[in-house]
């Protein structure tokens, strides 16, 4: 741990003194298990796709992660005014960047999700889960601060309009999971039951439809009911990387299935870390995953800000939900999704993302005095419903 006085009135000091540490503490955690998986699984699928060199994946890895450190450092030292500013400037151009892969988006595997930058592949709708979550808290919480400002509806009609875009591409997943973060903090605003229900009923509905007019969505949903429907390699060398791990794993670079899946160091780094270091690491990352998520709910108890309370809300879930995805659709629990594991698999875009929403978190999540600080609002004061003291 850093040694910084507690009289020590900097940025930093102050900083430090308010964060909340333990979190900051199991994010590096996963970074640092995401360099030692990107040790172990990388070389492998360099290889195996001729790159120039043996280590390009993990060099990249090691560099996108530094960037995230400081990404999310940086946007921790925020205020929650800061964080609302960042993140609606980041939905609009997130937005436009999506918008714009329509047009002159690289085609993979059928879907227009990147743009091309030297170095790197960019895929906008990344950056705009964790912006779109704050934005989307804030509309929340201001409309029921105001009696004059229709903030749940205008959420409801950004949601829609990230649909079509995700729909165009097509990312079904992605857009699945914006749906389940956005109605997860409509639940946690104390909307009606009744809408719950409504919300509820109209899930299933939805995913039949993709499963009618999506064939990719078909194809992946037919596979998880019928393995013989269909390529389900991946899948069996991942159950089978599990079984050959058991309890404590064959041990670090002594596992084989690296060496045939295409994606072991990405959507696929979980069954590499099962086979290698066996159950206990497995369920030693599942704890992480869920100290993170359980903790900053756990800090939310006592939260009056309901910006800071729905935004942090939206956050949490995208990270968990990110990672019981990859989790499970490699274990073959639900059908196969591509998402990847949170700071463990090999990504840049997904990683960047990724820190700029765990800074968002561990600014909105830092003990605060200044009153100032809290409720950010954009509306003229005749306009705001009194905020309770």
């Amino acid at each position: 741990m850093m040694a910084v006085s507690r009289n020590d009135t900097s940025l930093l000091g102050r900083w430090w003194w308010s964060v909340d540490r333990w979190t900051l503490a199991a994010l590096m955690a996963l970074i640092a298990i995401g360099y030692v998986m990107m040790l172990s699984a990388s070389p492998a699928v360099a290889e195996r796709i001729g790159a120039s060199s043996r280590h390009m994946f993990l060099l990249r890895q090691v560099f996108y992660s530094a960037i995230a450190v400081a990404v999310m450092v940086a946007c921790s030292l925020c205020t929650p005014r800061w964080v609302l500013r960042l993140a609606l400037l980041g939905t609009l151009g997130a937005l436009a960047l999506t918008a714009a892969t329509l047009v002159i988006g690289v085609e993979i595997k059928g879907a227009r999700r990147w743009l091309p930058i030297p170095g790197l592949s960019l895929q906008p709708s990344e950056f705009l889960k964790p912006c779109l979550a704050v934005a989307c808290g804030w509309l929340i919480a201001e409309g029921r601060r105001s009696r004059h400002f229709p903030g749940l509806i205008i959420a409801f009609g950004l949601i829609g309009m990230v649909a079509m875009l995700l729909k165009q591409q097509p990312d079904i997943g992605m857009l699945a999971v914006i749906v389940m973060v956005f109605m997860s903090q409509v639940f946690v605003s104390g909307i009606n039951l009744f809408w719950v229900l409504i919300g509820g009923l109209a899930a299933p509905v939805l995913g039949v439809l993709a499963y009618m007019f999506h064939p990719h969505v078909r194809s992946r949903v037919q596979r998880f009911l019928d393995p013989e429907a269909g390529d389900n390699f991946q899948i069996r060398m991942s159950l089978e990387a599990f079984g050959n791990g058991g309890l404590l794993g064959r041990g670090p670079g002594e596992g084989r299935v690296k060496d045939v899946l295409p994606d072991a160091h990405a959507d696929f780094v979980f069954p590499v870390v099962g086979e290698e270091f066996g159950l206990v690491v497995c369920l030693v990352i599942l704890a992480v995953f869920a100290f993170v998520v359980i903790s900053g709910l756990m800090r939310l108890r006592h939260e009056r800000d309901p910006f800071v309370t729905l935004a942090a809300t939206g956050l949490l879930t995208q990270f968990g939900l990110q990672a019981f995805i990859n989790m499970a659709s490699s274990l073959h629990l639900i059908p196969t999704k591509g998402m990847t594991l949170p700071f463990v698999s090999y990504g840049g875009s997904s990683v960047i993302a990724l820190a700029v929403g765990m800074g968002f978190l561990l600014a909105l999540t830092r003990r605060r005095t200044a009153r100032a600080e809290e409720a950010p609002t954009f509306l003229p004061a005749g306009h705001r419903a009194p905020v309770p003291s």
